[in-house]
This record gives structure tokens, C-alpha cells and sequence, in this order.
């Protein structure tokens, strides 16, 4: 008996294991599928560009709400710290770096996951649902490559303009509240920033976008090939790949800054 007990909690702890072993495995498998897919034609150039304006255009606008919101309050977070320790004059350098390097892509990458990973699982999974899928494999038609290649690679290319339209309206709103309440003079904000950031700082930025963008578009597409049948399951698998894309775009930022750290 008590070694049944004991053996319980270590099969469950060697169950969770296994399990999440092979869903490694399973996202593994797809993402190489993916990525073998995308440089064999043909290349559907429609999907492409309507998923072109449904990750990158109309996701601007969440974009730069999110980005001048925070770039203001931490304006306002780093002058009232650094006002403890007489470092108030930091508030433009510090903006900067801190969209730059880390809020800007994260909050963008959280955004887009919020935004476009659950309506790509959701429209995916209701195709599987629906035997729309089926019915492409029927007529020849690759799911992989009509339904996932154009979205992964939209992804791509647009997540880091996204980022980069991020860090720049943060950067606006930290000015707006270091010109306009703060007392800070215009030209010496825009001095101080210019001359603080780095080209490796922008390069990060733009890296971790183009990082998460890849995330987000497979993570709602992988979970929306594989989704159960019924409400249930669009449901389920809309969640699962919000959640799944949301820990593994902060586990690529902390693996993505360390990089960045050592360089």
C-alpha cells in the first residue's frame, strides 16, 4: 500500500511529462511541415495578402493604443522612481531602451496573440468542423500550404513593422508625457533619445517581432488543424492557442534577450 501511494504521484509527474514531451514532438512535426511547404509551389499570393491585411493593417490600431498608453505610464513609473534618487533626467533614455529593447515587441507580440492567434484558431477550426478542409484535400489542395504558409509568412514580415510602429509610438507617448507634464524640454528629450539607443537595440526589437510573429500565426493555425468537433472544440482550441502562443512568446523573450545580453 505505501508503495502504491508513493508510485501514484510519480506516474501522474511521468504521465505530465510524457504528455508534454509529445506535444513538443506533435508542434515540431508541424512547424518543419510548414516550413518545408513554404519554398515549394505553388504559392498562393490571394491568401497571402489578405492575411497581409488582417495581421499587419488592421491590428494598427490595438498596436499604437497599447504602445502611447504604456510609453506615458512608464514615463511617469521611472520619473517617480528616479525622482527618489535624484535621476529624474533619465526618463527619455530610459523610455527608449525599455520600448525598444522589451515592452515594445512583448506587448506587441501579447497583442497580436490576442488578436490574430485566436481569430486564425477559430477560423481554422471552424473549417474542421465544418469539413472545409476536407473538402480542400479533396480538390488537391495542400491544407498546409493554402491555410498555414500565407498566415506564417504574413506573420513574418508584418509583426516586426508592427514592432517597429510599436516602439516608435511608445517612444511618442513617453515624449508627450515628458514635454507635457513632466517639464522636460522638447529638443533635449528627442536628443537624449536619439542618442541613447544602439543599432543592436533596434536589431533585437525587430528579431523578437519577426520571433513572435512566427509564434503567434502557428501556434492558431496548429491548433486549429488539430481542434475536436463542435462548438467544444473550436472553443478549446481557440484558448489553447492564445494560451500556448502568449507563454511561448515571453520563453522566446527571455531565450531572445539573453542572446541579445551576451552581444
Amino acid at each position: 500500500m505505501i508503495l502504491r501511494a508513493m508510485a501514484s504521484p510519480l506516474a501522474a509527474l511521468g504521465r505530465a511529462v510524457m504528455g508534454f514531451t509529445a506535444s513538443i514532438g506533435r508542434v515540431s512535426t508541424f512547424a518543419s511541415q510548414v516550413a518545408g511547404h513554404t519554398f515549394r509551389q505553388p504559392f498562393y499570393f490571394k491568401e497571402l495578402l489578405q492575411s497581409l491585411l488582417n495581421i499587419g493593417y488592421l491590428s494598427l490600431p490595438v498596436v499604437g493604443l497599447t504602445a502611447i498608453f504604456t510609453g506615458g505610464a512608464l514615463a511617469l513609473q521611472i520619473y517617480a522612481g528616479g525622482a527618489r534618487f535624484s535621476a529624474e533626467a533619465v526618463v527619455p533614455q530610459i523610455v527608449a531602451i525599455g520600448m525598444v529593447r522589451e515592452l515594445g515587441p512583448v506587448l506587441v507580440g501579447l497583442m497580436i496573440a490576442a488578436r490574430v492567434t485566436s481569430s486564425i484558431a477559430a477560423e481554422i477550426a471552424t473549417m474542421r468542423v465544418t469539413e472545409q478542409i476536407d473538402a480542400l484535400v479533396t480538390l488537391s489542395t495542400h491544407p498546409i500550404k493554402y491555410l498555414v504558409v500565407p498566415r506564417v509568412v504574413a506573420a513574418l514580415i508584418t509583426v516586426p513593422l508592427l514592432v517597429a510602429v510599436g516602439d516608435i509610438i511608445g517612444i511618442f507617448g513617453g515624449y508627450l508625457i515628458g514635454t507635457g507634464s513632466l517639464g522636460f524640454n522638447s529638443a533635449a528629450y528627442l536628443h537624449n533619445t536619439m542618442n541613447f539607443l544602439e543599432p543592436l537595440d533596434i536589431i533585437s526589437s525587430l528579431v523578437k517581432g519577426a520571433a513572435f510573429g512566427v509564434i503567434s500565426a502557428l501556434m492558431g493555425c496548429y491548433y486549429g488543424m488539430n481542434s475536436g468537433r463542435g462548438a467544444q472544440g473550436v472553443g478549446r482550441a481557440t484558448k489553447g492557442a492564445v494560451e500556448a502562443a502568449a507563454v511561448l512568446i515571453l520563453a522566446a523573450n527571455f531565450l531572445l534577450t539573453s542572446v541579445f545580453f551576451t552581444i
